[in-house]
């Protein structure tokens, strides 16, 4: 009995924490991949995590909070063996756009609402893990979610180009900044832009000549050490300056306007469906590739734990990296132990190695940000667009637009809600079809090789039904029969594609339906769903004139039914000539 009950409980030790199975069944011939992958991505994770602080306001040492402690509690309960989680363009780039103008250029307050933040995000994933939301994966669909990623890519490398060229904008809107950008050229430090053109070489050479080296890295090495060698900053050329372990002052935090939360609210839940699509794009992509099955609930539980674990430690917004699942993936990696010797490097740096740290350029970190954001843009997938897809087309050029007039927030709910209209209307007006019989006897869309049959029309609603399409859908077989070339005595309906739930407007305007065609003298025949279509109207107690409709099997059934009574008609007129 013993065994039993702790057989169970490590059953569901296991269901919470699936990362904890593979270090239980760890294979010692995988730790040399992992070693080398762990140590790569921990190469990447340094510099990038530094520069994304820089990109969400709060310090340095907030990047480095934001990587340790969310990777190892992923490890544990994540579900991906590749993914590595860590702070990424687009979501900084919205924490950003979030949090400043709440905070009003005090830097520790602006690093309260973004601890808050990042902890409120990961509540909403860990309710939407355990209320099986995970299909909310598929909310922000691959159209609004390029053109929002452009959108965002456009506007940090806008704002990343004033850092690299040593001046500031006066204008904290994107069109003006762009708009005045040739003069602001004007006032280029040519120190830090030479600075920045060395980082930049550095990345294109090491890119081209050494992919597998971790660029970002051995960028930031040797323009540190040049900014130690020479004194950067006395050339006026920027440094992040002194970087300390410290957290938020406990007496910041008891002076904290609590009123402040109710303007997070609905920011961080847009936020943590952002962090949860791109991140499944990701886990999805690497499971598929390397032959295993994800869990889009447990990941969600766990993303909303490794949130909670950075905001905990005083970092930022975590998501799943595809830069660096890549690095991790392209260097061997098999394991989430990956993300543990990863976290464990990068602590070694945070109690060891500050000091040196405080030697980076700004203008470094900057140009680090814009070559990671160019690969976010791509304009040639929108382009793509307009010959598939007309109105993913308008959706995702829609998106773009939206976030660089209107900024990135107003932006990605403007998105969303277009998103949610598209739906809306394909719902209301659905694509529908007659269908008809082709020479083999099979049932398709009508076409040259595919004719109707006689007196009989074959219809196919493309959608639910629901209370507001169901008017649309009388008026579509209203107006197919009073259009038709031979009188229609037979309207048969696939019933499979339409009739999903049970629906009080649906049954009745069913009803109703049963009545026009009456006076048309056709008979409506509901093909599918035979049996419980019968007992919804008789749940609701809704009787329509049982002479003018049927219920079959399906639509084979309701044509061979159709058939042998028109061959008996025949007869029966045959006979009265004879």
């Amino acid at each position: 009995m013993g065994k039993l009950v702790s057989s169970t409980f490590f059953q569901k030790i296991i269901l919470w924490m699936p990362g904890l199975a593979s270090f239980l069944t760890y294979k010692r011939e995988y730790f040399s991949f992992d070693l080398k992958a762990g140590l790569s991505v921990a190469a990447v994770s340094l510099p990038v995590s530094i520069a994304y602080a820089e990109l969400t306001g709060v310090g340095a040492i907030a990047g480095l909070y934001s990587t340790i402690l969310p990777l190892i509690v992923y490890a544990l309960f994540g579900s991906s063996k590749q993914l590595i989680v860590g702070p990424d363009t687009a979501t900084c780039a919205v924490v950003a756009a979030v949090v400043f103008p709440l905070a009003a250029n005090d830097p520790i307050l602006r690093w309260q609402l973004v601890v808050l933040l990042t902890i409120m995000i990961g509540v909403w994933c860990i309710i939407a893990g355990k209320f099986h939301l995970g299909a909310l994966a598929d909310l922000l669909s691959q159209p609004i979610l390029i053109g929002l990623l452009n959108g965002i890519s456009i506007t940090i490398i806008v704002d990343q180009l004033a850092k690299t060229l040593g001046f500031r904008y006066d204008y904290s809107y994107l069109i003006e900044r762009v708009a005045y950008f040739p003069l602001k050229l004007l006032q280029t430090h040519l120190g830090t832009a030479f600075v920045s053109f060395i980082a930049l070489l550095i990345l294109i050479v090491l890119k081209k000549y050494k992919p597998r080296y971790p660029a970002p890295l051995f960028a930031v090495i040797i323009m540190t050490f040049f900014s130690w060698l020479f004194n950067f900053q006395y050339f006026g050329i920027q440094i992040i300056g002194n970087v300390t372990g410290d957290y938020i002052p406990i007496e910041a935090w008891v002076d904290f306007d609590k009123g402040l939360m109710r303007n997070l609210v609905v920011p961080s839940l847009n936020i943590a469906i952002i962090c949860f699509v791109s991140m499944m794009i990701t886990v999805r992509s690497f499971a598929t590739k390397n032959n295993y099955e994800t869990n889009a609930d447990v990941e969600f539980k766990a993303l909303g734990m490794a949130n909670i674990a950075a905001g905990l430690s005083q970092g930022f917004v975590v998501s799943g990296t595809s830069s660096r699942t890549a690095v991790n993936d392209a260097n061997g990696g098999k394991t989430q132990l990956v993300s543990i010797i990863a976290a464990t490097l990068i602590g070694f740096v945070v109690l060891f190695l500050l000091s040196p740290l405080q030697y980076i350029p700004t203008c470094v970190l900057g140009v680090i940000l814009i070559y990671s954001t160019l690969s976010l843009v791509n304009f040639q997938i929108i382009i793509r667009f307009i010959k598939f897809d007309r109105d993913a087309f308008y959706l995702s050029l829609s998106t773009f637009i939206a976030v660089l007039l209107i900024g990135i927030i107003p932006g990605m709910a403007l998105a969303v809600l277009l998103g949610l209209f598209l739906f809306l209307r394909r719902v209301f007006r659905p694509n529908d079809q007659l269908l008809g019989i082709d020479d083999t006897g099979r049932i398709h869309s009508l076409g040259q090789d595919v004719k109707p049959i006689s007196n009989t029309i074959i219809y196919r609603f493309n959608s639910p039904l629901t209370y507001f399409n169901i008017a649309y859908f009388k008026r579509r077989i209203i107006s197919f029969i009073d259009e038709a070339e031979e009188p229609i005595n037979y309207v048969i309906v696939d019933a499979i594609p339409c009739f999903t739930y049970k629906d009080v407007s649906v049954l009745s305007g069913i009803s109703e339906l049963v009545n026009s065609l009456k006076v048309r003298n056709a008979v409506l025949i509901l093909s599918g769903r035979r049996k419980t279509i019968k007992n919804w109207f008789k749940q609701m107690n809704i009787k329509p004139d049982y002479d003018y409709i049927e219920f079959t099997y399906d639509l084979y059934f309701a044509v061979k039914l159709v058939q042998s009574r028109g061959h008996m008609e025949n007869k029966d007129n045959e006979d009265n000539d004879d």
